[in-house]
């Protein structure tokens, strides 16, 4: 699938949650492009790595650092943003698999499959965590420098 292509689908799809999460309709194109930067650092990291935790952390801490800029710009609570952007990342159909084979009692598959949906729920959960931390640092710093300088 093109590059184009997987920025439109993340894109639609990052909107298309902040509808139903009832995001303000002004903030609804900042909540596709935060889905659509963190799938395409997903997708371009997993293609290098071929390791989905850690292209899923990529992808999670970009979509975090995105929303707490747009948060900061448009002075709105970050939630909106990452909640809504980081739904292309989360991996529905490795736990699909899972459940699936858990019902067709092949169950070596199924933990294979359940370890990798856990695996990589916990890395797009640290990468949130960290991206936020890193960002309130950084914003922290920030504002102490403007605080000494003048």
């Amino acid at each position: 699938m093109t590059w184009v292509v997987q920025a439109v689908l993340s894109f639609l799809a990052a909107t298309a949650f902040g509808i139903i999460f009832n995001a303000p309709r002004k903030m609804l194109f900042y909540c596709g492009f935060a889905g659509m930067t963190g799938w395409l650092i997903y997708s371009v990291c997993n293609g290098f790595t071929g390791d989905p935790v850690k292209a899923s952390f990529l992808g999670a801490f970009t979509v975090s650092f995105v929303a707490q800029i747009f948060a900061k710009y448009f002075r709105t609570p970050m939630i909106i943003f990452s909640v809504a952007g980081i739904i292309p990342l989360v991996p529905g159909g490795m736990a699909y698999n899972a459940m699936r084979h858990i019902v067709e009692k092949d169950y070596l598959t199924a933990i294979s499959f359940a370890s990798g949906a856990f695996m990589v729920s916990g890395a797009i959960a640290m990468g949130l965590v960290f991206a936020e931390v890193i960002t309130q640092i950084i914003f922290r710093t920030n504002t102490r420098r403007k605080k000494q300088l003048t």
